[in-house]
């Protein structure tokens, strides 16, 4: 792993925003259609290294950001630890027993426990007579912090030390031959499935209206999941992601299942403990570069392996037990390095799935400018979404002079939008942009979010009101 802080060669800093103008009138337009007030809504554009933004409102209330949040995390990851940095997944065999021992990966997917597993049928195991013994002491005790009642959504998973396949089990359904076919994977030993769906017709709703119309219900003990409602034909295939099982069940029935087609003999148990002193290596697998994880994070929002990866900066630079604490002790200290003022930052698990984080534009535009500069900026760059093209953005500005030009990280609650990133203008100017709203109908307003894409990308100019001159928004060398 890099030395902390090697790679940091330059110091930043970022004086308050006070200046305030009118936004652009398509974006007013979007918020008054919303019924969002100005007074509920932050905004900051800047052409990356100005001196001073084009548009500044309310750049100094602490906010909210949802998922952008997610910007300060994976930045911080990128520097921290390096691009090519990797989570380790040890194997040990003790006696009759063998050791799992997790160090965090947040994508240790189905295919890659697969792999893990027929790595050690390869190197000769074909019978284990004792127990499997889990390590998750790499993380420390994390209690259960759900956003909402949604108990079984994969995003309310908690961290864990060794997390297999997010936890969750993905359902298929397609209709075929005038009926609902399902299927899961994994398909876990003693998984009850109730398939009960009828084909009916008109329009495939999405979300919450979609389970609602499908009739979905589950329960963990034991496992169990019915779907006895309707399904339109329009839907084609969809898939549903539910996280049933407890973390020990999830990996011993995956274990279980795995090993059955392998022809591996396993009648043992799981139980929690420590690599013991007598202990052997047997196999370690390492996950995909830290620049790959990043993409997944930032392109597709995942909560889940922002918050792995925010405890494992926690367990690199304080050592284990790593704990949500000693995170936001090590992103601090990088910032105030960076000579990024900070003071209104509060993370609480670096994900943004959160209702206790906080941040100002101010603070975001000055990572933003940060992040321009730095070795890592072509990693952090891929990372975020392209405007009509992928990730939370692909269903976004289609057709508009923006698709294509924007790399934007989104964010969205149920009182919060939010965006952050990269605009390129037509005369090939870079500009970076924050936007957040806080207000219930912020969630309403995603046409001012991508008006003010827009207005960016067809030429903003750095303005100022006439009656007070914006202070330098940039970052600039002491």
């Amino acid at each position: 792993m890099p030395r902390l802080f090697k790679t940091f060669l330059l110091l930043f800093a970022l004086t308050s925003v006070r200046a305030t103008a009118a936004p652009p009138d398509m974006v007013s337009k979007g918020l008054r259609d919303a019924r969002v007030p100005q007074a509920s809504v932050s905004i900051l554009v800047q052409e990356v290294g100005a001196r001073r933004p084009s548009l500044a409102l309310n750049a100094d209330a602490s906010r909210n950001p949802g998922s952008v949040m997610k910007l300060v995390t994976t930045y911080a990851a990128l520097e921290l630890l390096g691009p090519a940095y990797r989570w380790k997944t040890e194997v040990y065999r003790d006696g009759e027993d063998l050791i799992l021992k997790g160090t965090g990966d947040p994508k240790l997917s189905y295919e890659s426990f697969w792999m893990l597993l027929r790595n050690l049928r390869g190197r000769g195991l074909r019978e284990l007579r004792g127990d499997i013994v889990l390590d998750r002491s790499y993380f420390g005790p994390v209690s259960p912090d759900l956003i909402d009642n949604e108990v079984f959504r994969p995003y309310n998973v908690t961290p864990d030390a060794l997390l297999v396949n997010f936890r969750s089990l993905r359902f298929v359904f397609y209709p075929e031959d005038g009926k609902v076919r399902l299927f899961v994977e994994p398909h876990l030993p003693e998984l009850e499935v109730i398939n009960s769906l009828k084909i009916s017709d008109g329009a495939c709703p999405e979300g919450r209206a979609f389970r609602d119309l499908i009739q979905a219900s589950f329960q963990s003990k034991p496992p169990r999941a019915a779907f006895t409602g309707f399904y339109p034909v329009g839907c084609g295939e969809r898939d549903l992601n539910v996280a049933l099982h407890h973390p020990d069940d999830y990996i011993a029935g995956l274990i279980r299942a795995l090993w059955a087609e392998m022809g591996v003999q396993w009648q043992g148990r799981i139980r929690e403990g420590p690599v013991g002193p007598n202990a052997r290596l047997l196999y370690t697998h390492e996950s995909e570069p830290l620049a790959q994880i990043v993409r997944d994070i930032n392109k597709f929002s995942n909560n889940v392996m922002a918050r792995q990866l925010y405890l494992t900066l926690a367990g690199e630079l304080g050592g284990a037990p790593a704990q949500p604490e000693a995170a936001a002790r090590a992103i601090s200290q990088w910032l105030t390095f960076k000579g990024i003022a900070a003071e209104d930052l509060r993370i609480e698990n670096g994900s943004g799935l959160s209702r206790l984080e906080r941040a100002r534009a101010t603070t975001l535009m000055a990572l933003l400018q940060a992040a321009s500069k730095s070795p890592v900026m072509p990693e952090f760059m891929a990372s975020l979404p392209v405007a009509a093209a992928d990730g939370t953005m692909r269903k976004r500005l289609h057709g508009e002079a923006v698709a294509g030009n924007a790399h934007i990280k989104t964010g969205l609650l149920s009182d919060t939008r939010a965006i952050g990133g990269y605009v390129l203008d037509r005369s090939g100017r870079r500009h970076a942009v924050v936007m957040i709203a806080n207000h219930p109908n912020a969630p309403q307003a995603e046409a001012a979010f991508d008006a003010l894409l827009q207005w960016v990308r067809t030429g903003a100019r750095a303005r100022a009101p006439a009656t007070e001159s914006p202070r330098d928004a940039s970052p600039r060398r002491p």
